[in-house]
């Protein structure tokens, strides 16, 4: 996350719930990686942002090392709680734009949902400085991706939508952090090698949709008056939507890989 105050603090109060609801990264994700990237497991993985451990998870699984790089001390704690024993992975206290890890010390530099908190031009220095060239001189590779929640499709999806304009505290300007294709073509330039995009989502009871809210950022917070009205419509709208108790929170995970320029 950024060097900004309110982006890298912003979370401390909902690690619970992030740690909990939060969804994970799709298989063909990785999968992509792999075979259309060339990504191999003997790769060294900075994963910038890397919050609660989600992102890491996805590369200790297929056999990476990696650093998980968060400035959010709570957060950060978090994630050593759930994979620091495994030796493979090692948490860092730097942000995306100041690392800490040494020059060409890493092949891969991974950024997830938090991409949109970084400031967009200072990373690509730092990023550049912590990748090597391997033995071939082909340089490593940076990903960025992140579960984008679909907005329509089903009248729960948009309802949960429209509950998000009506309550959130500062939503649209949150929402609209997020690229689209053409904003991330940009970022990278001709460096950009490919981009894919795969589809991924979580079944949720009325217990998990709260926690899901309240693991956003934008979601107001008990004691703030948008709080409970805001669950009453939660619970509204779960009560019209659900089928066998569950409504379907769908996302399309988006990626891109290269070296930006």
């Amino acid at each position: 996350m950024t060097n900004d105050l309110a982006s890298t603090t912003r979370f401390s109060d909902r690690v619970a719930d992030y740690v909990r609801y939060r969804p994970d990264y799709p298989e063909a994700l990785y999968a992509w990686l792999r075979d259309e990237m060339d990504v191999q497991p003997s790769w060294k993985v900075a994963d910038i942002g890397a919050g609660t451990g989600i992102s890491s998870k996805l590369f200790l699984d297929a056999g990476h090392e990696v650093l998980a790089v968060e400035p959010n001390a709570a957060m950060r704690q978090a994630a050593a709680g759930w994979l620091g024993a495994n030796p493979r992975f090692a948490p860092v206290d730097g942000s995306a734009e100041a690392t800490t890890l040494a020059d060409a010390s890493v092949d891969l530099v991974s950024a997830a949902q938090a991409f949109h908190w970084f400031d967009p031009q200072a990373v690509k220095p730092e990023w550049r400085r912590i990748l090597r060239r391997h033995a071939d001189g082909t340089p490593g590779l940076v990903a960025v991706y992140w579960n984008s929640r679909r907005l329509e499709g089903t009248a729960f999806l948009e309802g949960y939508e429209r509950l998000l304009l009506d309550y959130g505290l500062d939503y649209s300007s949150v929402a609209e952090r997020y690229g689209d294709d053409a904003d991330m073509q940009r970022w990278f330039g001709p460096g950009l090698r490919g981009m894919a995009r795969f589809p991924h989502g979580q079944r949720l009871d009325l217990e998990a949709l709260r926690g899901r809210l309240m693991s956003s950022s934008y979601a107001p917070r008990e004691g703030h008056p948008r709080h409970a009205p805001m669950l009453a419509a939660l619970e509204q709208l779960f009560a019209d939507t659900a089928i066998d108790g569950h409504v379907d929170f769908d996302y399309d995970t988006r990626v891109f890989a290269g070296v930006p320029d």
